[in-house]
């Protein structure tokens, strides 16, 4: 990945559930996550929303955060791709990522697999143009090529691919049915499906803080559910049924519980401060006053209540993994 401070922590990260067997982004409603990647339909964001600099930095600071998650994950996804064995290091392996956001999948991707090549589709093409500066000044231009693409509206990039990634992007599609549809037909016979999603945005905080009123962020959290209830999102669905009814086989699933405690990934106050403050420009007008002073008086990162001066922040949040294959 694009930084070493990724690696530096020892964490909690733990597995809650095996079974045979994945920007963040966020709306203006309340409903935000991780994961690091965008949007594959049309609510993608550009440099129109005043808050756009917030956003990228969030889901840079998520990749970086969570880097040791996306590593053991595409590391089981390498195991689990029978391919890899008759083509070493993932040579001439095809990718999709969809909805890509800045890049945590296709960067973890093309790190997993340093002979693969990666599409990346997102609907917002400032979302493009970032992932493409990233790939630049890493180095790996030549292997990902960028397409912006409203999958609801669009089809998808011409397969067929080897693998496809979507990673916190399912839910937000109009219909879900239709673009796994096209996914199972941009699939080889033997391609794999990845799915990664999750349950809502990353716990960062004690319920006290020392500051306003205790469970600001259990608050929080009801007002970004409500709006993802109210956008209609796809949340809490169940992908492998999913996946099953596009004609896809489940081959496995994983449940990965993320606990961070310290020593903390340096990058770790700046990815709170990013995520709060989009939390805060989401919910001005659900939470009141004194909610939004608290909220205010964490995002100061001058200030002495600033989540930048605290030292019991945590990272605790569950991602659902299903991978199918193409028979």
């Amino acid at each position: 990945m694009d930084d070493d401070n990724a690696h530096q922590h020892g964490h909690g990260h733990r597995q809650a559930h095996q079974g045979g067997h994945v920007p963040g982004h966020q709306h203006g409603n309340g409903h935000g996550h991780g994961s690091g990647h965008g949007h594959a339909s049309g609510h993608g964001h550009g440099p129109q929303d005043a808050d756009f600099s917030v956003l990228t930095e969030m889901l840079d600071l998520d990749a970086e955060v969570l880097h040791e998650h996306l590593d053991e994950l595409t590391g089981w996804i390498e195991e689990l791709s029978g391919g890899t064995a008759e083509q070493p290091g993932g040579r001439g392996l095809r990718v999709l990522d969809l909805g890509s956001g800045t890049g945590a999948g296709t960067f973890a991707l093309l790190q997993r697999f340093p002979g693969a090549d990666v599409t990346a589709v997102d609907a917002s093409p400032a979302m493009a143009a970032r992932l493409e500066e990233k790939a630049a000044a890493l180095g790996v231009a030549d292997r990902v090529r960028t397409v912006v693409a409203d999958l609801d509206t669009e089809a998808l990039p011409a397969g067929p691919f080897d693998l496809v990634w979507a990673s916190a992007s399912l839910h937000h599609l109009a219909d879900p049915a239709g673009a796994l549809a096209q996914v199972r037909e941009a699939l080889r016979p033997g391609g794999l499906m990845v799915a990664v999603e999750l349950e809502g945005f990353p716990r960062f905080l004690p319920d006290d803080l020392g500051i306003g009123r205790p469970g600001l962020e259990e608050r929080c959290h009801a007002a970004q559910a409500e709006g993802r209830k109210a956008a209609g999102m796809h949340m809490s669905e169940d992908w492998g049924a999913r996946l099953r009814g596009a004609g896809l086989d489940v081959v496995a699933e994983r449940v990965v519980a993320i606990d961070l405690a310290a020593p903390l990934p340096a990058a770790t106050g700046r990815y709170v401060l990013a995520s709060l403050t989009r939390v805060r420009s989401a919910l001005e007008d659900v939470l009141d006053a004194q909610d939004l002073a608290t909220l205010d008086a964490l995002t100061d990162a001058d200030g002495p209540h600033g989540v930048l001066r605290r030292d019991d922040l945590t990272v605790r949040t569950e991602r659902n993994v299903w991978v199918a294959a193409r028979g």
